[in-house]
C-alpha cells in the first residue's frame, strides 16, 4: 500500500493506516529532530507531538508529497520543543559531554564518533536558516525545491542558504580542528 493510499485511509479513520504512516516515518523523523540539536532522550516526545500533530491535522493535509508536510511539522515541534526545554537541554548536554572512565573502543571507531561529534557540534552552531536547509540536503537527500517548501521560502533562498552554510560549517569545522590541536597538543 502507497503513501496516498494509507492517508487516505487514515483520513478516514483507519488506525491501523495511521500506525503504518507511523512505522514508515518515525525513523526520519526522528534522525531529523536528532539533527536539528534536539536532545537524544527528547527525541522520542517530540516524535511522539509530531505524530500527534499528523493525526489532529490529517484532514486539512493538502500536499501533494506526505514528507514534506511531515518535516514542517517536525521542524516547528523542534523549534518549539528547544523554545521549552532550552535551558534544561543546555545543563543536561553540558553533563553528558563530560568523558566517561572505563571506555574502550577501536581505534578507528573512536576517531570516526569523535569526527561525527565534531560535525554534529559544528552544525548546531550554524544559525536554523543555514542548519534546516544543510540537515535536509546532505543528511535526508531532499531536492532544493522540497526544502523551499519545508522551510516556506523561494528556492534562490535556499540555493544561497545552503552555499553561505557550507562556508560556514567549512569555516567551523576548520576551527574546531585548528582548536582542538592546540588545546590537546
Amino acid at each position: 500500500m502507497d503513501d496516498l493510499e494509507l492517508i487516505k485511509r487514515a483520513k478516514q479513520g483507519d488506525l491501523s493506516a495511521y500506525s503504518k504512516l507511523i512505522t514508515i516515518y518515525s525513523p526520519v523523523v526522528e534522525r531529523f529532530a536528532y539533527q536539528m540539536g534536539n536532545h537524544i532522550d527528547d527525541i522520542p516526545d517530540i516524535s511522539q507531538e509530531v505524530f500527534i500533530r499528523v493525526y489532529r491535522f490529517i484532514d486539512g493535509f493538502t500536499h501533494a508529497k506526505f514528507t514534506t508536510w511531515l518535516y514542517k511539522i517536525t521542524l516547528n515541534v523542534s523549534r518549539d520543543f528547544k523554545r521549552k526545554e532550552n535551558q534544561h537541554a543546555k545543563r543536561l548536554q553540558k553533563v553528558l559531554n563530560e568523558p566517561g572512565e572505563g571506555a574502550v573502543q577501536e581505534n578507528g571507531q573512536l576517531i570516526r564518533e569523535e569526527e561525527d561529534r565534531v560535525l554534529h557540534e559544528c552544525i548546531q552552531e550554524l544559525d536554523d536558516k543555514y542548519r534546516a536547509p544543510i540537515i535536509l540536503y546532505y543528511f535526508h537527500e531532499r531536492k532544493y525545491e522540497e526544502i523551499a517548501d519545508i522551510l516556506s521560502v523561494n528556492l534562490s533562498t535556499i540555493k544561497t542558504r545552503i552555499l553561505r552554510g557550507k562556508g560556514l560549517l567549512k569555516k567551523l569545522l576548520e576551527e574546531a580542528e585548528n582548536g582542538e590541536g592546540t588545546i590537546n597538543g
